[in-house]
């Protein structure tokens, strides 16, 4: 048996979520791809999937099987391509996610670049505000705001985030302007929900730190609808300040609590632990370091 050959089948139709998505994929049948993993399975002893008429899941032993597997082929295939292009050129399909706003208005225009400098690697973003589980669904790299929980990931802090509490004329001019945070607690708060304790909202001033809780008819987990709905005059929002740059500059937002700076939050790379970090995702952030290093509105972290 090509035990090698039927890992990377089991893989794909974990990743891909399907025997019938992991057989497209590979262009080949879904019997194909049935009959390599039920292969696999006699030789290991173990049922690696249960299968139902139109769904599977991962056993125990599966789940187990499955990150072993994804380690060994990551490192087998940054082994192969660093012993092809003589260690000087990464190869292969680099996966990552990242939230929508920051994969739109930071990486998008720079990602040309990536790939002229480094001709070898395909990208295939997942872009979400959605925190991705990175073993079950194949992800390289994740780019992730916030203080992270997941102590079995590598972390690359990339940047302080610099946030701003903003608004829309519109609704200042009806609502009246904060002059201290307390006095939020009198008006709409527009929070990202994903982030924990959204209610609440931090400040320094004159070294002091501030929390204070905030609250509204409005929540979600997209920066951007928050942003539309600042824009719209439903509230006060805390937005990165490259997020709402264009809208402070066009006058359809301006900036509240100016005199009192809003927590950063730091943004970080984070990637899967293996013996050895493939090259490819090195590369990839470095070269983001190194564009964030030459942004305007963000001041990156130098390590």
């Amino acid at each position: 048996m090509d035990q090698l050959g039927a890992m990377r089948v089991f893989v794909r139709v974990v990743q891909s979520g399907s025997f019938s998505a992991a057989a497209r994929e590979l262009l080949t049948s879904q019997a194909s791809v049935s009959k390599r993993v039920a292969t696999l399975e006699a030789e290991l002893g173990v049922k690696l999937l249960r299968r139902t008429s139109r769904d599977h899941a991962l056993t125990p032993e599966g789940t187990d099987y499955y990150h072993h597997c994804v380690n060994w082929l990551a490192e087998l295939d940054e082994v192969e391509g660093r012993i092809r292009a003589q260690g000087v050129q990464p190869k292969g399909s680099l996966r990552i996610t990242a939230p929508y706003p920051f994969a739109r208005q930071i990486l998008a225009p720079v990602m040309a670049e990536f790939l002229e400098r480094y001709p070898d690697i395909q990208l295939d973003f997942l872009v979400s505000d959605r925190r991705s589980d990175l073993q079950a669904e194949g992800i390289d790299i994740a780019i992730r705001a916030g203080h992270l929980e997941d102590s079995s990931l590598i972390v690359r802090h990339l940047f302080d985030n610099p946030m701003l509490l903003v608004a829309s004329p519109d609704y200042l001019s009806r609502l009246g302007v904060p002059e201290t945070p307390d006095a939020l607690s009198q008006h709409q708060c527009i929070v990202y929900s994903p982030v924990r304790a959204v209610h609440s909202w931090r400040f320094q001033y004159q070294g002091n730190t501030i929390v204070v809780p905030v609250r509204g008819q409005f929540q979600s987990d997209s920066g951007d609808m928050n942003l539309e709905a600042a824009i719209a005059g439903m509230g006060i929002t805390e937005l990165p300040v490259w997020m709402v740059e264009q809208a402070l500059s066009d006058g359809r937002l301006v900036q509240v609590l100016a005199s009192y700076q809003a927590d950063n939050v730091p943004f970080n790379a984070l990637y899967p632990q293996s013996r050895h970090v493939p090259l490819k995702v090195r590369c990839f952030i470095d070269f983001l370091k190194e564009k964030l290093a030459q942004h305007p509105l963000i001041s990156p972290d130098s390590g």
